[in-house]
């Protein structure tokens, strides 16, 4: 069975993918890397979960050493980390799927020259449904046009460092995109643009709090009406799910750049 390297193996998703991967019921897909960065106190230790039965693979800072069995790396550390990942992968002949936010456009060219040699996943966010969302998202802002105001709000446990998070920069990206529009030129921000909002801005709200998972909320508004599409994750396995089933799907695909949409449309 195909091999899974996981990067990050030791925070909230890192834990969530070793869940997931004990109770797949066909075992599709098996661990074989775990890395932590350099400063981990976990380093030496077996990747086993707590009370679970080790499961014989070593906890490394390692990069060459955690992907040398994999066929699939899945990228959920931290992003100051990505770039190196990307490129140990891409020298590994290793897949790549990337869950972290928050990297910057240095981190993305990195990404880009990488997938030039591997297949490379780029998940702001692996939830199914989230993913659904953006083609509703994306459908709604083609077929009510530019009158209607687009709002996007998202809820996030008080840890997340980034914000907007990258699932709605990524909503924002899909929606301007749908209207010809770049993100970047119609982005609206209330408190650092005052004065009366401009037609066709699409506006960003955040929240941090406690232990909330994840949601999304992403509204179009006009005089009369308002129509929102929400998405509330409540439990970190569902990313897990569908990064394992996305990791599986990108195993075998040739050198290039994915989305989840690409894995959505495959029969």
């Amino acid at each position: 069975m195909p091999g899974v390297a996981i990067f990050g193996i030791t925070g909230r998703m890192g834990q969530a993918l070793l869940r997931a991967l004990a109770e797949q019921p066909d075992g599709a897909l098996s661990l074989s890397g775990a890395i932590a960065s350099t400063q981990s106190r976990s380093l030496g230790a077996d990747a086993a979960l707590d009370g679970a039965a080790p499961t014989g693979i070593t906890i490394t800072a390692d990069l060459a050493a955690g992907l040398r069995a994999a066929g699939v790396a899945l990228e959920f550390g931290a992003a100051s980390g990505v770039a190196a990942h990307a490129l140990a992968c891409a020298d590994a002949g290793v897949s790549l799927l990337v869950g972290t936010t928050g990297f910057d456009a240095a981190t993305r060219a990195v990404l880009e020259a990488a997938a030039a040699r591997i297949p490379v996943l780029i998940a702001p966010n692996t939830s199914l449904g989230v993913n659904v969302l953006l083609a509703l998202a994306a459908s709604a802002a083609r077929a009510l046009g530019s009158g209607y105001d687009i709002d996007i709000h998202e809820v996030h446990h008080r840890a997340k460092r980034d914000a907007p998070s990258g699932t709605a920069l990524k909503i924002g990206e899909i929606v301007a995109g749908a209207r010809g529009a770049s993100l970047a030129d119609v982005r609206y921000d209330a408190l650092a643009q005052p004065g009366a909002r401009a037609a066709g801005r699409i506006g960003f709200s955040t929240q941090r709090a406690g232990d909330i998972v994840g949601d999304h909320t992403v509204s179009f508004s006009i005089a009369g009406e308002r129509l929102e599409i929400t998405h509330r994750a409540t439990d970190r396995m569902t990313f897990a799910r569908g990064a394992l089933r996305a990791a599986h799907w990108l195993i075998g695909r040739p050198a290039g750049l994915y989305a989840m949409e690409d894995l959505l449309k495959a029969p």
